[in-house]
């Protein structure tokens, strides 16, 4: 399989995204692109962002760390998004794009990541 350098893969990779990545532990997987698309498209950063996907066994719901996407998302079928782990991976390692992430599940997503992660961004 061709693996395209961070320049080539970069210019055709944007924010919320769908690729394929071969995640050392899991495999090959869906991944969603996080990073801007300006650090997508620079060819001076080798690695982007992103959010390891999974497929949903028997038709389970959402953990309480993810967030669904399916046909809609570019996805063959129900997979599930984890929102608790951002990976910073190499962007020639990226393959086979799928789709992008649906406006209304960018909001879903940002919102689980904000919520798994604790990050305070309301002030009280």
């Amino acid at each position: 399989m061709h693996r395209l350098t961070s320049n080539e893969r970069g210019a055709d990779m944007k924010q919320w995204d769908v690729f394929m990545f071969p995640f050392s532990k899991e495999k090959r997987h869906p991944a969603v692109i996080l990073s801007n698309d300006e650090t997508c498209e620079n060819g001076d950063f080798e690695e982007v962002n992103a959010l390891l996907c999974t497929s949903a066994r028997a038709n389970r719901p959402p953990k309480p760390t993810e967030e669904l996407l399916d046909e809609a998302d570019g996805l063959d079928w129900k997979t599930m998004i984890r929102c608790d782990r951002i990976y910073l991976l190499p962007k020639s390692q990226f393959d086979d794009r799928k789709g992008s992430v649906s406006e209304e599940r960018r909001h879903l997503i940002a919102r689980k990541i904000v919520e798994v992660l604790r990050l305070p961004i309301y002030r009280r």
